[in-house]
């Protein structure tokens, strides 16, 4: 049986414990904040991350992995023995990520299949576990291609900021940009298209309510599709994330429910402090 490695980017947000214990070999972003430069999950933990972004001066910046990175990744596995790679990564339409993967794709010297999974963060998690769980289960590079994909292109990923501010400044509002000016108590419900931008979903006056609706919604879904796997994420919000939960039980949501997930550095950038959501992906 072929040996496959798994190759992820940290913008998955899936911790560096997890990675540990599935082996998958992760290759992280970077943050700026002025001068200093951190790699995302190992240089800084969320909660690190956010009590710096709220001191700082200025937003920070971002920062995507070379093409050598990617390749100092892929040639380690081939030195371990792995015959091929499936490399898990955020939307190419906000980040430099997957092109780089795939440049170093080309050089590579055992074969690497990259993916665009169109979404950021545990969506794109939801994409890597499905990739861990078909390897374990004795698949060929083949077969945990297309779990990745399979998650990537149903699985959903809906979000609710405190503040628009931090996605129009760093560039990432895509079709939600023009909501910027008039925000007000507007809390709007965004998702990712299937371009891989971020447009909105539904707009709704407070937190509360737009919470409700996003809850309402994914019941909806999971009544016309069948029962979700689902992560509720958040960026240093455990409070909202147990009334999102809350929300979803109460509203009769038919989900599988994997637990909370925290947004890292690289996502947080641009999210900001305050935001919740959730992930999902019909059950097999």
């Amino acid at each position: 049986m072929s040996k496959i490695g798994i190759v992820c980017d940290s913008t998955c947000d899936l911790g560096l414990e997890w990675f540990e214990q599935h082996q998958v070999r992760m290759v992280p972003l970077k943050v700026l904040f002025g001068e200093d430069t951190y790699l995302d999950w190992i240089d800084l933990s969320p909660d690190q991350f956010y009590e710096k972004l709220a001191a700082a001066p200025s937003l920070p910046k971002t920062s995507q992995p070379s093409p050598a990175d990617f390749a100092a990744a892929y040639s380690g596995l081939a030195e371990e023995g792995f015959e091929e790679i499936v490399s898990v990564h955020l939307t190419a339409a906000l980040s430099g990520t997957f092109e780089s993967a795939t440049l170093a794709a080309a050089d590579s010297p055992v074969p690497v299949r990259v993916i665009d999974t169109k979404l950021v963060s545990h969506a794109t998690g939801l994409a890597v576990k499905a990739a861990v769980a078909a390897r374990d289960a004795g698949g060929d590079a083949d077969a945990i291609e297309a779990a990745a994909l399979k998650v990537s292109r149903n699985g959903r990923l809906f979000f609710i900021l405190d503040t628009l501010e931090y996605l129009v400044k760093g560039g990432r509002a895509g079709k939600a940009a023009g909501l910027a000016a008039a925000m007000l108590s507007i809390k709007p419900v965004l998702t990712f298209n299937a371009e891989g931008t971020i447009e909105p979903f539904k707009k709704v006056k407070g937190l509360r309510k737009a919470i409700a609706e996003l809850a309402a919604h994914v019941a909806q879904d999971s009544a016309s599709t069948g029962r979700m796997r689902l992560v509720v994420i958040h960026g240093c919000s455990p409070d909202l994330a147990e009334e999102l939960r809350a929300a979803l039980a109460n509203a009769g949501a038919d989900m599988e429910f994997e637990g909370f997930g925290e947004i890292g550095a690289v996502i947080g950038t641009y999210a900001g402090p305050g935001a919740v959501g959730c992930a999902y992906h019909p059950v097999e």
